[in-house]
């Protein structure tokens, strides 16, 4: 026999490789879609990630799993279309442009702003797109002509478009109502952008004086620079203490305002004194209260945090100064009973992180209210991985009170197609195929659908709140109002894929936008997963300082070897910690398999002319229990598949069956028969190219090229099928896998005992019962034994006995030969 070459020349894995594998993925279109297939199709809604900084960890292993669900589809024989795009409208790049090039943005020509808008994230945009290609993600294309932008004008038009549909089909409205401001933000912004904070406060036990029996009112408040906003006193119905005063008149101290004392179930009896001021407005409960008892709001707070002239003496002075210089003038009249610390849910702003307040402004709204039975539907129908993440949109569904408002007052995004008659003031919807700016472009008409006139038009200047844009990204990608018969094939999508975070916002939105523009589901599938936190389970947040570039992770243990790691340590919708330690562990692993389909390499694929011993028998059936337990590729969660197929690599297939089956591979001695040695060929490969395959979608690096030097030069493993179980390999075996085992390493540690090498001979060797007796060959060469029998030595006293562990066999002893 000619002497064996591994077709694997390097030695070594290195994930300078990765990038090798990726040019040649992108110079062959690997993952291009064909348009034209009459396969079911499957489109990943893949979340435009947003450019605004370096990337860390959370969004590298984020994408690298949502890049295995369309792997493995695609490997289910479906016609994948995985886009790649950026998330490039909103707040936050407005925030970082103003950092960036110390300007204002309300103080900058907004055509300028725009402009210095654009080319930082031009410049942001690179490091994702360069990031997300170095992961491996198998997306149709990164062409800058191919990645779709959410600022570019062809989606900013359909989001008009999209507006104009729902305008006319009566589901948006103007109102003045008190809305969610952010003062640094300068914008109103929607519920699901508020989150909460238990911030440090000071409760004001404060006198009133009702007026019918002249008796002080002592009521305790946390905002009590909003005094010039009261409104009402509320005390509940069933407090004795307040029985004789219900329905009464309280006068508001320092401004003297005469406000009605209702009895009201909101007064909770056990805050403070039981008695509450209702003013206008210091939490959601006053919004909802005004509305309830018809009161009329008076503004006390400005949309920049300052105090109206309502506040009198106060004016000008921003919220916190007031509450300090209130407390002072309350004290000095002896209004002030006492004061105490506490603590008080606090709603924030989810980007700024500063306190909101609830200001009137007039903002144009999408109706969601009355749809929420409908999307309650949904979301049973939805297959939603893991099952228990619907729990999280059920939770917000039910929790909606008010319709969505969706105006903004911001430069960049797109803006709301509107312009106002200069007559009759009346707005008109703008409807046109191309992307417009009402603050600078000409109105698509010449008069007023209104009144009629011509006298002239006035654009709106407002923008969209970011997820009008972002919700119809299931809608951009299919060809919505620009491609039917691609729309017909791709929609509803396949996949949602997602982080918990956001189930509130994009996940939230998107389904209601698609819902009320095709009374469809966005997509069949939810996948929902967890966070990426640091080693000590906190968030990464640049203002704690524990944020983790992948970059340098990537260029000293590769791509495939973070993706490993992640499949390894969580299931899908858990919390991954990260850990360099077991991220080492995951880079030795994918050197082990390189290592292993090195010596597999070396010998010839067969496809005729072998025999299956048992022991080749054996590792085929181990293979299939293996493929049987990669099911969970099916949920879309590759924790379970990696695990398994990790463990059946390092501990079964390379600890286990590669050390029996050396001896036959090479059969240097012409012990075997050339049928045996080519049964152990055809096992290797078929072992090594099944759990390829299973692997392909988790490490697609490594397992792409062994595929490629082995196997196939010009097909990639990526458009080979997912393996199934093989009804042939159920074969009966005489030895549970751990019989065979524990029998191994007891012969391993016998001779390392005795400080032997694995490879020193054994004279001769025992073993009580038959089960061992069809791996007989295998066994002997495997442990360098000269004479290997079943049963028990006629001269035991020559023998070292060694007890086996398993209560199945009746083999319980062996014994080997003591010279």
């Amino acid at each position: 026999m000619a002497k064996l070459k591994p077709k694997i020349k390097a030695k070594r894995w290195s994930p300078e490789i990765e990038e090798e594998i990726a040019e040649l993925w992108e110079r062959e279109s690997t993952f291009a879609y064909d348009r034209e297939s009459n396969k079911t199709f499957f489109t990943v809604d893949t979340p435009p990630p947003y450019a605004s900084g370096t990337p860390h960890m959370g969004f590298g292993l984020h994408y690298a799993q949502i890049d295995m669900v369309a792997r493995y589809a695609r490997m289910q024989n479906q016609e994948v279309i995985f886009p790649m795009g950026v998330d490039r409208n909103g707040l936050p790049i407005e925030v970082q442009t103003e950092k960036e090039y110390g300007i204002v943005m309300r103080e900058t020509p907004r055509d300028k702003f725009i402009d210095l808008c654009r080319q930082l994230l031009d410049k942001y945009e690179d490091q994702i797109i360069n990031l997300a290609r170095r992961l491996g993600l198998s997306c149709f294309s990164f062409a800058k002509d191919q990645v779709y932008r959410t600022d570019d004008p062809r989606y900013r038009q359909l989001t008009q478009a999209t507006f104009v549909k729902l305008w006319k089909d009566g589901l948006v409205y103007e109102a003045k109502r008190p809305n969610n401001w952010c003062k640094t933000c300068g914008t109103t912004i929607a519920d699901a952008e508020i989150e909460y904070k238990e911030i440090e406060s000071t409760l004001s036990y404060i006198k009133f004086r009702v007026v019918e029996t002249d008796q002080d009112l002592i009521i305790a408040t946390t905002r009590p620079e909003l005094l010039a906003a009261c409104k009402a006193v509320l005390v509940h119905p069933l407090d004795q203490r307040y029985e004789n005063i219900q329905n009464k008149t309280a006068i508001v101290p320092i401004y003297n305002i005469k406000v009605p004392i209702i009895p009201h179930p909101e007064a909770k009896m056990e805050f403070g004194t039981g008695a509450v001021m209702i003013c206008s407005y210091g939490d959601y409960t006053d919004v909802r209260l005004f509305r309830e008892l018809r009161l009329e709001p008076i503004e006390a707070i400005s949309p920049e945090g300052k105090m109206t002239s309502a506040a009198g003496e106060l004016e000008g002075l921003t919220a916190e100064d007031a509450r300090e210089k209130i407390v002072e003038k309350l004290k000095a009249k002896e209004l002030l009973v006492k004061s105490e610390p506490t603590m008080h849910r606090t709603p924030i702003c989810w980007r700024s992180k500063d306190i909101v307040e609830f200001i009137s402004m007039p903002e144009y709204y999408l109706k969601q209210e009355e749809f929420v039975p409908e999307l309650l539907e949904l979301a049973e129908q939805m297959i939603w991985h893991p099952v228990t993440a619907k729990q999280y949109w059920l939770n917000w569904l039910n929790s909606i009170s008010i319709d969505w408002p969706v105006s903004r007052r911001r430069y960049y995004g797109t803006e709301l197609p509107l312009y106002y008659c200069n007559s009759c003031g009346e707005p008109i919807i703008a409807e046109t195929d191309k992307y417009i700016q009402p603050w600078r472009d000409p109105p698509p008409f010449d008069t007023c659908p209104h009144c009629n006139s011509s006298e002239g038009f006035r654009g709106e200047d407002r923008t969209f709140d970011t997820w009008m844009d972002s919700a119809i990204s299931p809608l951009y990608i299919t060809g919505y109002l620009r491609d039917p018969d691609l729309f017909q094939k791709a929609f509803p999508c396949g996949v949602r894929p997602q982080g918990k975070d956001i189930i509130r916002t994009w996940f939230h939105y998107t389904m209601l936008r698609v819902y009320q523009l095709t009374k469809q589901p966005a997509f069949k599938n939810a996948w929902i997963s967890g966070m990426v936190v640091d080693e000590h389970g906190e968030a990464m947040h640049k203002s704690k300082g524990n944020i983790i570039n992948p970059v340098p992770l990537i260029e000293k243990y590769g791509s495939d070897a973070i993706r490993m790691w992640g499949s390894v340590e969580a299931s899908l919708g858990s919390d991954i910690r990260y850990s360099t330690e077991r991220l080492e562990g995951a880079f030795k692993f994918i050197t082990k398999l390189w290592n292993i389909a090195r010596f597999v390499s070396s010998f010839p694929t067969v496809e005729e002319n072998f025999m299956l011993t048992p022991t080749d028998k054996f590792i085929l059936s181990e293979l299939n229990k293996i493929i049987k337990e990669a099911k969970g590729s099916d949920e879309f969660d590759f924790h379970s598949p990696a695990v398994k197929v990790r463990s059946f690599i390092w501990n079964v297939f390379a600890d286990q069956f590669i050390e029996l089956v050396k001896s036959r591979c090479y059969n240097r001695d012409q012990t075997f028969s050339e049928e045996e040695m080519r049964g152990a060929w055809y096992t290797l490969h078929t072992v090594l190219k099944t759990v390829l395959k299973l692997l392909a979608p988790i490490i697609p690096f490594v397992t792409e090229k062994i595929w490629r030097d082995i196997y196939s030069p010009e097909a990639s493993i990526h458009k080979q099928l997912y393996p199934a179980e093989n009804p042939h390999w159920d074969y009966e075996i005489s030895l549970l896998p751990e019989e065979l085992f524990d029998f191994n390493r007891k012969i391993w540690k016998h001779k390392k005992d005795k400080n032997d090498s694995l490879r020193a001979p054994i004279t001769e060797f025992w073993i009580e019962g038959k089960e061992f007796e069809p791996f007989k060959n295998d066994l002997k060469y495997m442990h360098s034994v000269a004479t290997l029998e079943f049963g028990e030595p006629p001269l035991k006293d020559q023998f070292e006995l060694i007890e086996l562990d398993s209560e199945n066999l009746s083999s319980k002893k062996l014994w080997i030969s003591k010279f």
